[in-house]
Order: C-alpha cells, then sequence, then structure tokens
C-alpha cells in the first residue's frame, strides 16, 4: 500500500485559491477605497495597485498551502480507502484536490460498484440455480440405479426374469449419466477452445435428410411429419464441421418432436443469405415457448417444462451444446416462438463459393 501512495501522482487544482484571493483582495480594496474617502487620504496608484498585488499574492499562497496541507491530506486517504475496493489500481490514478473532479469520480466510481455488486448477484443466483439442476439431473438416475442395485441384493436376483428387468433399467439409469457426463465435457472443452473443428465443404441437405431418416420412427409415433419446405433438386454446399452441424440439426429436430403436438409438423427451410451466409430452419407447430423462458433456452439443464421434459429422456443440455457449436463456427442461432403456435430454430452457416462448390459437384 506504501508503494501505491508514493507512486500516486497529485494533479493540483489552483481554482479555490484563486477565486479566495479574488474575493478577499476584492474586500481589501474595498475597505482602502472607504478608509481613503473617511479620512480624505488618496493613495498613489502605484503603491495602490502594490499593495493589491501583494495581498492576492499573499493570500494565494496562504489558501494554497492550506488547501495542499489538509484538504489534500483527506482527499488523498478517500482515495487509498477507495483504492481497496477498485478491482483496477486506483491508487495509481492522479489525486484530484477540485471538488467537483472528485465528486465525479466518486460517483462514477459508486456506479460501476453498483453494477458489479447486481452483476454478482445475477452470477451468485445463477450458480445456485445451475448447481440446484445439475444435481437433480444426476440425482434422478444415480437413485435409480442404486435402488434396482440394492433390490437385487436383497433377493430379487434370484428371479431370472425381474433380474433381467431390473437390470437393463439400471442400464437405462447408467446411460443417463454418461449423457450428461459426455455432453459437459463437450460443452467445457468447447467454451476453452480444446474442440477443434474439422471443416471441410458439405451438403446441409443432405444432413438434413440423414436425420429425417434417424428420427423417421420418433415422429410416426406422434404421427409428426418431417418435411422440406421445397424441393431441394440441388445440394447446398456449406464449409463446416459435418459431424458438429449434424449433431446440431439432430438436436433441433429432436427437440421439434418432443415438444410437438400430435399429427403435427417439422419443417426445415434453408435460405440463402447476403456475404455467402445460408440460414437453416427448424419450424414446428408444437407447444411454443414462452416470452420469458427464451432468453434462458440455452443454459444448461434450463428446462421449460420442468416435470414432463425429463421423461423424454436426454440430458438437458441439448440446446446449450447446440448454442457452442455454433458459436464455434463463427456463427449466429436464434430463436422465435409463440405459444399455443409453435417455435423456430435458426442458425446461419458459411457457404461455399459458387465457382467452388462447382468445381466440387464436377470432381464428384
Amino acid at each position: 500500500m506504501s508503494n501505491n501512495t508514493q507512486s500516486t501522482s497529485q494533479r493540483k487544482s489552483y481554482r479555490f485559491a484563486i477565486r479566495s484571493s479574488i474575493y478577499i483582495t476584492f474586500l481589501l480594496f474595498l475597505i482602502l477605497l472607504l478608509v481613503t474617502f473617511i479620512d480624505g487620504v488618496q493613495l498613489p496608484a502605484p503603491i495602490l495597485l502594490g499593495i493589491i498585488i501583494s495581498v492576492f499574492i499573499l493570500c494565494f499562497v496562504i489558501i494554497q498551502y492550506r488547501v495542499q496541507r489538509f484538504i489534500y491530506r483527506r482527499i488523498k486517504k478517500i482515495y487509498e480507502d477507495v483504492s481497496l475496493l477498485e478491482s483496477s489500481n486506483f491508487s495509481d490514478r492522479e489525486i484530484a484536490t477540485d471538488m467537483r473532479t472528485l465528486k465525479e469520480q466518486v460517483e462514477r466510481f459508486a456506479r460501476n460498484k453498483k453494477i458489479e455488486i447486481e452483476t454478482l448477484q445475477i452470477r451468485e443466483n445463477y450458480r445456485k440455480e445451475f448447481l440446484g439442476n445439475i444435481s437433480h439431473e444426476l440425482k434422478t438416475p444415480l437413485f435409480t440405479v442404486q435402488g434396482y442395485i440394492d433390490t437385487l441384493i436383497d433377493g430379487a436376483h434370484k428371479d431370472k426374469v425381474i433380474r433381467k428387468k431390473y437390470l437393463e433399467r439400471a442400464q437405462k439409469g447408467v446411460e443417463r449419466l454418461t449423457y450428461i457426463v459426455r455432453d459437459m465435457d463437450m460443452i467445457t472443452r468447447l467454451e476453452v477452445g480444446d474442440m477443434s473443428l474439422d471443416k471441410e465443404h458439405i451438403d446441409v441437405i443432405n444432413l438434413v435428410k440423414q436425420v429425417f431418416d434417424q428420427f423417421e420412427m420418433k415422429a410416426s409415433k406422434k404421427n409428426i411429419s418431417l418435411v422440406f419446405d421445397m424441393k431441394y433438386d440441388q445440394p447446398i454446399m456449406v464449409h463446416a464441421d459435418q459431424e458438429r452441424i449434424l449433431q446440431v440439426i439432430s438436436n433441433l429436430i429432436m427437440n421439434s418432436i418432443k415438444y410437438g403436438k400430435q399429427n403435427g409438423t417439422t419443417e426445415v427451410a434453408v435460405e440463402d443469405l447476403i456475404n455467402n451466409k445460408i440460414i437453416l430452419r427448424v419450424t414446428d407447430n408444437g407447444e411454443g415457448i414462452k416470452p420469458e423462458y427464451v432468453p434462458r433456452l440455452f443454459e444448461r439443464f434450463f428446462r421449460v417444462d420442468r416435470t414432463g421434459s425429463r421423461k423424454e429422456g436426454g440430458s438437458g443440455l441439448g440446446l446449450a451444446i447446440v448454442k457452442h457449436i455454433v458459436e464455434a463456427h463463427g456463427e449466429r442461432i436464434y430463436v422465435d416462438s409463440e405459444p399455443g403456435i409453435g417455435s423456430e430454430f435458426s442458425f446461419t452457416l458459411e457457404k461455399v463459393p459458387f465457382k467452388m462448390e462447382e468445381s466440387e459437384l464436377e470432381e464428384g
């Protein structure tokens, strides 16, 4: 602290001393005029001017010394106290003896601290909720597995039918734990930049068709149609990591089926944008999402339906992974939803320039 104090520079202000000296000098000048008028004595102008200048200089020196000696010490103490709370090195700044400047600095400091405290409160609330969510997500399959294993240990293993059924159910609980750990590991690696993307030129229409084939049976259970918005006769080539983008499309279409209505539709559209970009839209006519939930959709373990969605399985990290993969490509993802009407998730991708696309098709 002593080092910081020694390195602190002082930004001197003479405003107070000058103004005070002017007031005192002017008052003395008026007194001199009054005295000379009453006594009838008239001082020569040079002497009068010399007295005025001498008084002004003397007042200025005394007042400025007092400011430096006493007020500066108190202001310096304020800076030292504030520097204990300031995240940056506040004591390295110049010390202003000007009250207006000091007031502005203290007000700015107070505003910054208020914003910092509010941010910390938001983060603390998020941390508490995140820990609560992850403990619940891990607790449910763990207790399930524990319950079946305890039952088998207590003697149920003697019955072959019950043993097989309980082991299969315990296996599902273990698989759910595996999904959670795997997805959390993927998000962590994406966040720290530890996961490299293997970008190549891929046909995004072909990827969507693969996902349609993958979830055809699941969609048929709710009689949901998986369709394109139009017929795409030609491939649409993008520059991206095929495995990761396939995961993004799979998660979005899986969610549209999970929250879709019976006899509903999940529609995929691919549109051109400017600057060699395309946007892929996944639209459904399902339940829709309330506006207050939309900003939190991509948080880890956040669920709109706190009960029903867990019955559908999954790790609760699907949309968080989608967002991180899209952002790892340097692209953006959007959500548009209306309760009772449906939702649309869309994200951008870098399109392969037309000439390169043509040459690749000819080589193929």
